[in-house]
C-alpha cells in the first residue's frame, strides 16, 4: 500500500506492496550457479539448469520491471521518490566506475611494476630469456602471439559508441520536447548502433583466437585484454537491453517531457559505458 496523500495528491513515499520477485529472482540465480557449477565439473543437469535459470530470471525481470513500470504510469511516484531514484543510479554508476578502476588498476600494475621486476638484475638467473617489454605473455609462455592494433575495428568501434551517445542524446531532448517521432527514431538508431558495436566485437575476438593466436590464457597482456573488454561488452550488451526496454516504453507513450527518470537512467549508463571505452580504446589499443 502506499502512504496516505492529502486532498488525492501523489504521496511523498511510495511503499509497495509485498512482492514474491526477490524470491524468483534469488532462485533464479541459485540454478544458474548450480547449472554452471554442475556443467562445469561434467554433469548431465548442468546445461538445463542453467538454462531454467536463465529463463526463470529473465522472466522475474519483465515481472518485477513491469510492475515497476506499472507503479510510475500510475503516478505513485512523488519528487522524493524520483530523487531516491537519481541517487541509487548514481551510486550503481559509482560502483561500476570502481569496477573498471580495479581492472585498469591491474593492467597498470602490471605494466608498470611486474614487468620490469621481472626483467631487472635480480630476477635474471630465473628468467634469462625474459625481456621486460610490453606487450608480453610472461617469462613461461612459450607461444607467440601478435597483439591487437587500434585499426580498424577498434577505431570504428569507437566511432560508433560516440555516435550512438549523439543520437541518445538527441532523442532525450526530443523527448523533453515531446517530439514523440524523432524520439522513437532517434531510440532505434542508439540500439542499432549498440548492436553493430557487439557484432564487431565478436568478428575481433574470433579474429584474435585465430589469426592473431591471442587467447585469455596468453599469459598477462591476454588476460587483461580480454577482461577489459569483454566485461566492457558485457555492459554494453546490458545498456543495449535497458534502452531496447526504454524504447519499447517510449513507442507506447510512457514518459512525460518533465517525468522521465527510467529514461535518464539508462541515459547515465550508456554515457559511462561510452566514457570507458574510450579509456580502454586509449590504454589497451594504442598505449
Amino acid at each position: 500500500m502506499s502512504a496516505p496523500a492529502a486532498h488525492g495528491s501523489t504521496p511523498d513515499y511510495f511503499i509497495p506492496q509485498p512482492s514474491s520477485w526477490p524470491i524468483k529472482g534469488s532462485i533464479a540465480l541459485f540454478l544458474m550457479a548450480l547449472g554452471a557449477a554442475t556443467w562445469i565439473n561434467g554433469m548431465f543437469p548442468g546445461p538445463w539448469a542453467l538454462a531454467i535459470g536463465l529463463a526463470f530470471l529473465v522472466y522475474m525481470l519483465f515481472g518485477w520491471f513491469g510492475t515497476v513500470a506499472g507503479e510510475s504510469e500510475g503516478g505513485r511516484y512523488s519528487g522524493k521518490v524520483d530523487v531516491s531514484f537519481r541517487w541509487s543510479m548514481s551510486w550503481f554508476i559509482f560502483s561500476e566506475v570502481m569496477f573498471f578502476a580495479a581492472f585498469f588498476g591491474a593492467l597498470y600494475y602490471a605494466r608498470v611494476f611486474s614487468v620490469p621486476w621481472l626483467g631487472d638484475l635480480d630476477q635474471r638467473l630465473l628468467w634469462p630469456d625474459f625481456k621486460a617489454q610490453w606487450p608480453t605473455a610472461g617469462p613461461e609462455i612459450a607461444e607467440s602471439f601478435t597483439p591487437m592494433g587500434p585499426f580498424w575495428i577498434p577505431t570504428i568501434n569507437t566511432a560508433l559508441l560516440l555516435s550512438s551517445g549523439v543520437t541518445l542524446t538527441i532523442a532525450h531532448h526530443a523527448l523533453k520536447d515531446n517530439k514523440r517521432g524523432v524520439l522513437n527514431l532517434f531510440m532505434f538508431l542508439t540500439i542499432l548502433l549498440g548492436v553493430v558495436f557487439l557484432g564487431f566485437q565478436a568478428y575481433e575476438y574470433a579474429h584474435a583466437y585465430s589469426d592473431l593466436n591471442l587467447k585469455l590464457s596468453t599469459g598477462i597482456y591476454g588476460s587483461t585484454f580480454f577482461m577489459l573488454t569483454g566485461f566492457h561488452g558485457f555492459h554494453v550488451t546490458v545498456g543495449a537491453i535497458m534502452l531496447i526496454v526504454v524504447w519499447v516504453r517510449c513507442m507506447k507513450g510512457h514518459f512525460k517531457p518533465d517525468h522521465h527518470f527510467a529514461f535518464e537512467g539508462a541515459a547515465w549508463y550508456w554515457h559511462f559505458v561510452d566514457v570507458v571505452w574510450l579509456g580502454l580504446y586509449i590504454v589497451v589499443y594504442w598505449m
